[in-house]
């Protein structure tokens, strides 16, 4: 028997449709496709779909992973708390993922992915297999520690934790 939809307060959906609105202008501000996103997220192209309606069944990790995803954070407050601004100097960008990567960014993966025309972006599966694919010829001395980050980021999201 499949399990009911939980009930949500009348006070809560409202929260979840904006939460879903943001999540969804987000990613298109980024310029991010819903596949691209949901990979990142580790969740399916539907799943995403739902969190973009705010819908209420979906799990708190699928929303949680969407969120880091996207480069935004998770925050709670207490009715009557003021918002607080997140300190930037304590923000680690390491901890998360792009939603998609920006071959301008990335000389060394930008020089490894050569045979890729029409786009400047790539997923990060897509990333991730030319710079393996493509490791003999990764030049480990010129790499910035960006590109350093993002290359072990990719290997730690996808299991695969050989660190350079």
């Amino acid at each position: 028997m499949p399990a009911t939809n939980p009930q949500s307060s009348p006070s809560s959906r409202p929260t979840l449709q904006a939460l879903g609105h943001h999540i969804r202008a987000r990613r298109k501000s980024l310029g991010a496709s819903a596949t691209a996103t949901a990979e990142a997220a580790g969740i399916s192209r539907v799943t995403l779909h739902r969190i973009e309606k705010g819908e209420p069944s979906v799990t708190i990790g699928a929303w949680a992973n969407t969120l880091a995803a996207l480069g935004l954070e998770w925050q709670t407050r207490l009715p009557g708390d003021t918002p607080q601004t997140p300190d930037p100097a304590t923000h680690n960008p390491a901890h998360w993922l792009p939603v998609c990567v920006q071959l301008s960014d990335y000389p060394q993966l930008k020089a490894l992915a050569w045979q890729v025309h029409g786009t400047p972006t790539l997923t990060l599966v897509e990333a991730l297999d030319i710079y393996e694919r493509n490791a003999r010829h990764l030049d480990m001395q010129a790499m910035s520690e960006k590109e350093r980050a993002l290359l072990n980021a990719l290997r730690t999201a996808f299991g695969r934790n050989s660190h350079v």
